[in-house]
């Protein structure tokens, strides 16, 4: 399954820091994470999106602690 999220990011760096950081997670198939757009994009299997998401939020804020994401 694929979502799509509202996000808040600084900078286009950190953007990239984030989305890297995130392919790193375990169950995560895709992710991209849009400064210009301000949208992050996650792919993961349906059984354990939710605390798939959760995880990359955490690996997301130890990258950038102001990023913030609307479910």
């Amino acid at each position: 399954m694929q979502k799509k999220f509202k996000i808040e990011v600084d900078c286009a760096n950190c953007a990239a820091k984030m989305e890297e950081a995130a392919k790193k997670v375990a169950g995560v198939q895709n992710v991209s994470v849009s400064f210009m757009s301000q949208k992050m994009a996650l792919e993961a299997p349906d059984s354990d999106y939710d605390s798939i998401l959760k995880e990359v939020i955490r690996t997301c804020k130890k990258v950038e602690p102001d990023f913030e994401i609307c479910l």
